[in-house]
């Protein structure tokens, strides 16, 4: 189940036993996992990008850059893997993912995601269309002029502090901080 927040793309995924490594919480393996699913239902199960028949020959995951945050154990919880694009390339675009359960983030991750051909298997240009889908999954002072025509985020976004011992951990670059949060 996915949904989309204020610039935000959101998908509900649960943990599974399963993913339980011997320490005790979910492998660091499995979270990457997490990040390709949230990326692959942006890009291919996303209403507009299936309507408009956006990304036909795919894409390719070029880079990941990650930040384990926090240890997360398997729980009844579905996570909120929310997916926001910081930047648009020529074929590409850098795509920022949180993997919460509320009100902690246990990764944040830096995702390369590039336009695929299908004939050569190498990147192509981004389409006008493929543009204006991810622009409008974008940060308002990232987007600059980006047009947002054709999709339009939903439902609004809600902050949640995180507790950490007995103080709030402030929101200036704070690691921790769930944004994925819906009222």
């Amino acid at each position: 189940m996915s949904a989309v927040y204020a610039r935000a793309h959101v998908l509900s995924c649960p943990t599974r036993w399963s993913d339980v490594d011997e320490n005790g919480h979910i492998n660091n393996a499995r979270l990457v996992g997490y990040i390709q699913e949230g990326i692959y239902d942006l890009f291919c199960h996303h209403a507009t990008a299936v309507r408009e028949s956006l990304f036909p020959s795919g894409f390719i995951i070029a880079r990941h850059e990650i930040d384990y945050l926090e240890q997360l154990h398997h729980g009844p919880e579905p996570l909120a893997v929310r997916l926001t694009v910081e930047r648009l390339g020529r074929s590409s675009a850098q795509v920022e993912v949180n993997v919460c359960r509320e009100p902690l983030t246990f990764m944040r991750a830096r995702t390369v995601v590039v336009a695929r051909d299908r004939e050569s298997g190498r990147s192509r240009e981004l389409t006008q269309n493929e543009r204006r889908f991810l622009s409008a999954f974008m940060a308002d002072t990232a987007r600059g002029d980006a047009p947002t025509v054709g999709v339009q985020p939903t439902v609004p976004a809600q902050r949640v502090a995180t507790r950490s011992g007995g103080g709030v951990v402030p929101s200036h670059g704070s690691r921790r901080r769930c944004l994925a949060s819906a009222g």
